[in-house]
């Protein structure tokens, strides 16, 4: 299947790029990251409070470079024994720069003396499409969240993140013990992702029409 446009994600993270581009595979579009559409890794200030927030401020932000439609995932972990964090700062809980081992060993110290009924925990992912040529500059946004909670040991070599710690509610295993098909059918990721396809789907059929069209008027 021949692409008809590319996507350009707003991520340097492997895993979630790796992971969109699975599951938007079905779609005649070439997903590109922002390192190869601008040659570049552009330094992003993601200061929202939201998710929601932050997704917008990074698909605007690196639509605008590289005058091309952006996609921006921003997600997290939320455990409600700790008030919602890590929210925001998921990938930064346990300090600016830190690894995936160190949040997760964060997130079980600061969990160390919580009961397993109260280790309830979900993901949560908000995603932005910016079209820079469109006249409005309202985004697309589409969420996806996935219940669970918080186990005391990692388990399962898959994914990324806190996927080792996040026992999956309707699954009864962790994140990190799916296989990668399973996760994206069922992931925070992979319901924003199902949500906004159709919509993707719209604005590829526009663009072909368009394209036809002009073909038609210079014929």
């Amino acid at each position: 299947m021949d692409p008809v446009m590319s996507i350009v994600v707003a991520t340097n993270n492997r895993g979630k790029l790796a992971e969109i581009r699975s599951i938007l595979a079905h779609l005649p579009i070439e997903v590109l990251s922002m390192t190869e559409a601008l040659g570049e890794t552009p330094s992003i200030v993601e200061n929202g409070t939201t998710f929601e927030d932050n997704a917008i401020i990074k698909a605007r932000a690196v639509a605008n470079r590289c005058k091309a439609i952006t996609l921006a995932d921003d997600s997290g972990l939320e455990v409600d024994a700790l008030g919602g964090k890590p929210g925001v700062r998921s990938a930064r809980f346990a300090g600016d720069g830190a690894s995936d081992a160190q949040n997760n060993a964060e997130l079980l110290k600061q969990l160390e003396d919580v009961s397993e009924e109260e280790r309830v925990a979900r993901f949560r992912c908000a995603i932005a499409l910016v079209d820079p040529w469109q006249t409005t500059d309202a985004p697309m946004l589409v969420e996806g969240s996935c219940e669970g909670t918080i186990a005391r040991t990692p388990t399962g070599t898959g994914g990324f993140g806190y996927d080792p710690l996040f026992i999956v509610a309707e699954r009864g295993c962790t994140m990190a013990e799916l296989d990668k098909a399973e996760k994206n059918r069922i992931s925070h990721r992979g319901r924003a992702l199902a949500a906004l396809s159709p919509q993707i789907a719209a604005l590829i059929e526009r663009r072909v029409a368009a394209a036809a069209k002009l073909g038609t008027a210079r014929d």
